[in-house]
C-alpha cells in the first residue's frame, strides 16, 4: 500500500441506512474544507457546532454535526474534522464528495482502508498491536472477545510486552557488560543472579503466552466437525448444541446431502459447528459429492466429532472412517442415542480417544461434550484478563520462547560460561527482544504494515 501525507477523507460509519453517519477527513490545513462545507475555518475545537453542510452553489446537503480536533489531540494525531449528518448512503455520498472537491487545493484525496489507524500508529498514538485490537474490537463475535479485544485496546497487551522486553533489556546489559569488560574482577552475571533473571524471563514468557492463546481462541474460535455414517445423529446434535431446528432430521439416510453450518458459543469461544453428509458408498452423484465435501471440511477442522450409534456397537465402516481420519487433529468419539442402548451419560478418557456418551434426542450429555470441546480447545476458566491475540503475536511469543531457551543453553555455566557462549547467550536475547518488539511495532517491515492495516474498513 503507498502512504503519503495528503489529507485524507472516508465515510466512517457502515454501510447502508442509519441514523447518523460520520465523514472523517484528517491532515493538515483544513481550513479550506472548514469555510467550503460549514460555512466557518474557526470551530471550536472539541466542541460540537449544529451547522448545515453546505454545497459550492450554497445550498445544503444536510443539517448536523461538525467536530474538529487540533493535532496532536485527535484519533489520528493530525487536525480531524468530523461531519455526523444523517446516515442515508446518497447522503453520506454527496457530503465526502462535497468534502474532496473542497479540499482539492490541499491534496484531499480518498483514505485506504486502514488508513486513519496506520495515522495514528505513526503518530505515537496506538502501537500496533492496539491497532490491531481496533479492527478485532470492530469485529468481535462474542461479549468476551469484545471485552478482551477492548483489553488490548487500551494498551494492557502492549504494556505486558513492554515489561517483558524491559527485563530482556536489562538482562542483555549485564551480558554484554561481561563481554566488554573481561579483566574485571566482578562477575557480573553470578552478582545480579542472571540465570534467576532469565527464568523468571521464561516463566513470565510462559504465562503471556497461555493468555494470548486464550484470548486468540475468542478471536477466531474452532471449527468443529461431525462426522459419522448416515443416520447417527448428527444433525440431531448440531441442533442439540445450537438450541434450535438448525438442520433437517429424519429417519431417511442420507438426508443431509450437503454442509450446515451453525455458530454457537460456549464460554465466550465462537465454535463453527459443521454438520457434514453421512460417509458410506455413495447412492447417487449428488450423494458422491456431498461426501467428497465431508472429507474436504474434515481435513480443515481444529476438532473431529465422530459419531457412532450406541444402540447398535461399532461396525467396520465406522473402523474405515477412523483409519481415514486424518492425523493430528484432536477427534471426539461420540456415542449417541444412549437412550436406545441403556447407557448412561458418560465421558471415557481412553488411549485412542476420548468417548462420550449421550442422546441428541432427550439432551442427555450435552453438557458432558460441551465440556470436552472447551478442554481439547485447550480453554481454561480463570478470572485473568485475556488478550485478544491474532497468530501473528502467538508466533512471535512462540520464536521469543524458543530463544530463550537456547539462551538457557548458553547460561548452564553459571559464572564458569565461555566467552563463546557468552556471545550466544547475548544473541540469543537480542533475538528475544526484537521477537517482542515485533508485536508492538518497534521492530517490523513496512510489508508486514501494509498487510495489517489493508484489512481495515476503509473509515478507520
Amino acid at each position: 500500500m503507498n502512504y503519503d501525507n495528503f489529507p485524507i477523507a472516508a465515510i466512517a460509519t457502515a454501510p447502508g441506512r442509519g441514523g447518523i453517519g460520520v465523514v472523517r477527513v484528517s491532515g493538515k490545513n483544513l481550513g479550506l474544507v472548514m469555510q467550503a462545507v460549514c460555512g466557518t475555518a474557526d470551530l471550536k475545537p472539541r466542541h460540537a457546532t449544529y451547522l448545515p453542510f453546505r454545497n459550492a452553489d450554497g445550498s445544503a446537503i444536510d443539517q448536523g454535526i461538525a467536530l474538529y480536533f487540533r493535532a496532536p489531540h485527535s484519533y489520528t494525531g493530525e487536525d480531524v474534522l468530523e461531519l455526523q449528518g444523517h446516515g442515508g448512503p446518497v447522503v453520506m455520498q454527496m457530503l465526502l464528495s462535497r468534502c474532496l472537491e473542497a479540499g482539492q487545493e490541499i491534496g484531499l484525496r480518498l483514505a485506504q482502508p486502514g488508513e486513519f489507524t496506520h495515522r495514528a500508529f505513526l503518530n505515537d498514538k496506538l502501537d500496533l498491536a492496539q491497532a490491531e485490537a481496533v479492527a478485532d474490537l470492530i469485529e468481535a463475535s462474542t461479549e468476551a472477545a469484545a471485552r478482551s479485544a477492548s483489553q488490548s485496546l487500551s494498551g494492557v497487551f502492549s504494556k505486558t510486552i513492554h515489561d517483558l522486553v524491559d527485563q530482556v533489556v536489562h538482562l542483555r546489559m549485564l551480558v554484554e557488560a561481561t563481554l566488554d569488560f573481561p579483566e574485571e574482577e566482578i562477575d557480573f552475571l553470578e552478582k545480579s543472579d542472571a540465570r534467576g533473571q532469565l527464568e523468571r524471563i521464561r516463566a513470565k514468557l510462559e504465562d503471556v503466552f497461555a493468555q494470548a492463546s486464550q484470548g486468540a481462541l475468542l478471536r477466531e474460535g474452532l471449527n468443529v466437525v461431525l462426522a459419522g455414517q448416515p443416520n447417527v445423529g448428527k444433525s440431531s446434535l448440531l441442533n442439540a448444541l445450537a438450541g434450535a431446528e438448525v438442520a433437517i432430521v429424519t429417519p431417511i439416510a442420507g438426508t443431509t446431502r450437503d454442509k450446515v453450518t451453525e455458530t454457537i458459543q460456549m464460554e465466550g469461544i465462537p465454535l463453527h459447528i459443521i454438520d457434514t453428509a453421512g460417509i458410506r458408498d455413495a447412492g447417487d452423484e449428488v450423494e458422491r459429492i456431498g461426501i467428497e465435501r465431508t472429507w474436504g471440511e474434515v481435513g480443515k477442522a481444529d476438532v473431529i466429532v465422530h459419531l457412532l450409534d450406541a444402540s447398535r456397537g461399532p461396525t467396520r465402516e465406522d473402523e474405515d472412517i477412523v483409519q481415514r481420519l486424518p492425523a493430528g487433529v484432536p477427534v471426539l468419539r461420540v456415542w449417541n442415542k444412549i437412550d436406545l442402548s441403556g447407557h448412561k451419560p458418560a465421558v471415557d478418557r481412553m488411549a485412542d480417544a476420548t468417548h462420550i456418551y449421550l442422546s441428541a434426542t432427550d439432551r442427555s450429555g450435552i453438557d458432558l461434550l460441551r465440556t470436552e470441546l472447551l478442554r481439547v480447545a485447550g480453554w481454561q476458566q480463570t478470572g485473568e484478563s485475556r488478550f485478544l491475540a491474532r497468530e501473528r503475536h502467538l508466533l512471535a511469543l512462540r520464536a521469543a520462547r524458543e530463544h530463550l531457551e537456547l539462551a538457557a543453553e548458553h547460561a548452564v555455566g553459571g559464572s564458569g560460561i565461555s566467552d563463546q557462549a557468552l556471545d550466544l547467550l547475548a544473541e540469543e536475547l537480542r533475538l528475544t527482544q526484537e521477537r517482542l518488539n515485533s508485536i508492538t511495532g518497534e521492530f517490523t517491515s513496512d510489508d508486514l504494515l501494509g498487510v495489517i492495516f489493508s484489512r481495515f474498513c476503509i473509515g478507520k
